[in-house]
């Protein structure tokens, strides 16, 4: 260190620091100002980056939220259609029972309808039975009763009497 300071030079040390002061110069105008622009330019790309990820990541939470609420949507959707089809379903049911029940009745009044007329057609021809057996009766008891000049009178005698009564 004794030496250094025995060989000082004032002038050799004006032209190091000149020099010095060039070198830093040119370092900063041709080599720092492009490696601060290089790292400023690669800070920037990675601030984009990393805004473009967060971009694309709420990108994904709302196509996640989307297809959440499409499914959910879907399933809304086809538990009406279900409900609806049961609903259906139950109608029809309901429509094909009141058919049938219809039906039934009207089978029902047509067989009464079917059985009173034919009830109808029976007691007419009883009636018409009877009516010929009786006059048959009639007439034969008649007949017997007016082969007797005796009898005859003493009909004629009875209706008399019945119709003085009535």
């Amino acid at each position: 260190m004794e030496k250094l300071l025995n060989e000082f030079s004032l002038g050799l040390f004006f032209w190091q620091t000149l020099l010095f002061i060039g070198l830093l110069l040119l370092l900063r105008k041709f080599a720092w100002k492009p490696i601060l622009n290089a790292v400023n330019d690669r800070e920037d790309g990675i601030k984009a980056a990393l805004a473009a990820a967060e971009s694309a990541k709420k990108e994904m939470q709302n196509v996640t939220a989307d297809s959440e609420k499409l499914l959910k949507e879907a399933r809304a959707e086809r538990e009406a259609m279900l409900k609806e089809a049961r609903e259906i379903k139950d109608k029809m049911i309901a429509d094909s029972k009141e058919q049938a029940k219809i039906e039934g009745d009207k089978m029902v009044k047509q067989a009464q309808a079917t059985i009173e007329s034919e009830k109808k057609a029976a007691v007419a021809d009883i009636k018409s039975q009877v009516a010929e057996l009786s006059v048959s009766i009639a007439e034969k008891i008649i007949k017997e009763q007016l082969s007797n000049k005796d009898k005859q009178l003493k009909l004629v005698d009875d209706m008399l009497t019945d119709i003085k009564l009535n």
